[in-house]
């Protein structure tokens, strides 16, 4: 009985779903976080407090910056988290292009993780970028069939 190769291809794909979905709870959870920031400095021109703890987005960028800068890289944030989910979804399809746009996105993200002092996009940041290179070798490896 000759053994089917989709379990085996399938498993293969783990990687690029595990990045994906990594990728888009990271969006979820930080890039959403840029709208009400975004809110607050049209609104009084301030960032707005986490819970009374801390300023969020309140990195080194934030001393000395304007409203008007915070909301630019406020919104430029959100933008390119943006561009990170829709790169996530691309290498769960199976998408080298998809792939070396998520690779280029994540030193672009990291400058912002710094700047804006967001402490756990580094973790994921390392997480996605281990699940992306696991992923490489089977993105466009796959038959299209399994592409869904």
């Amino acid at each position: 009985m000759r053994r089917s190769r989709r379990p085996e291809a399938e498993r293969a794909a783990l990687p690029a779903r595990a990045f994906a979905v990594v990728t888009w709870v990271y969006v979820a959870g930080f890039g959403s976080s840029s709208v009400p920031v975004v809110a607050s400095l049209l609104e009084s021109g301030q960032l707005p407090s986490f819970f009374g703890v801390f300023r969020m987005f309140g990195g080194p960028w934030s001393v000395g910056a304007s409203p008007r800068s915070l909301l630019m890289l406020t919104t430029i944030f959100f933008v390119l988290t943006l561009t990170a989910a829709w790169a996530a979804w691309l290498v769960r399809h199976g998408s080298r292009a998809g792939a070396v746009l998520a690779f280029v996105l994540l030193p672009v993200e990291a400058l912002f993780w710094y700047g804006l002092s967001l402490p756990v996009p580094w973790l994921l940041g390392v997480a996605r970028f281990l699940l992306l290179v696991a992923a490489w070798r089977t993105v466009c490896a796959r038959p299209a069939a399994l592409r869904s």
